[in-house]
């Protein structure tokens, strides 16, 4: 089985690392897909995300890192997947991300998405929440992997927060 799990992961959290390390377990591929998303302005570019990601992710073998601009639906048909994966961490999580499911799906019948929870530690994570902190420069480094904590906070210093 092939699994896509497609985001922006601006940056990638250690909650999105849970979710890869549990659908590594699923599936025989597993696509982690950074996403371009003309609708939010990004604190990192696409290069520096899938970068980011690729080394955060490196030890995962089944794992590939790619971006993608377009429909979700058509890179899901391009590696002839089988399931698009989604973390969901509340309630709020739950009703965006059926929405988005039952969109793919009205566009093509054959996608069909798997919800995983995210594990309880990381209800609260996300990539927002993250960027908020860092950004005031606060300790971000129980979040994220070292080599994103890293990529923070040259991101940071370069613009002299």
């Amino acid at each position: 089985m092939i699994g896509v799990y497609p985001g922006s992961f601006d940056p990638l959290t250690l909650g999105h690392y849970d979710i890869v390390e549990r659908a590594n377990k699923i599936f025989a591929e597993l696509y982690v897909v950074i996403m371009h998303n003309n609708e939010k302005n990004t604190f990192f570019s696409i290069d520096e995300r899938v970068d980011m990601a690729r080394n955060s992710l490196k030890d995962f073998k089944k794992v590939k890192v790619e971006s993608y601009s377009g429909l979700m639906v058509d890179y899901f048909k391009l590696k002839q997947a089988d399931y698009i994966v989604r973390g969901l961490r509340a309630v709020s999580d739950f009703e965006y991300e059926l929405q988005m499911a039952l969109m793919n799906r009205s566009l093509d019948c054959s996608v069909e998405t798997l919800f995983l929870m995210t594990s309880q530690k990381f209800i609260f994570l996300s990539s927002s929440t993250v960027k908020d902190i860092a950004g005031y420069r606060g300790d971000v480094s129980k979040f994220v992997s070292p080599y994103v904590l890293e990529k923070i906070t040259e991101k940071i210093d370069k613009l002299g927060k």
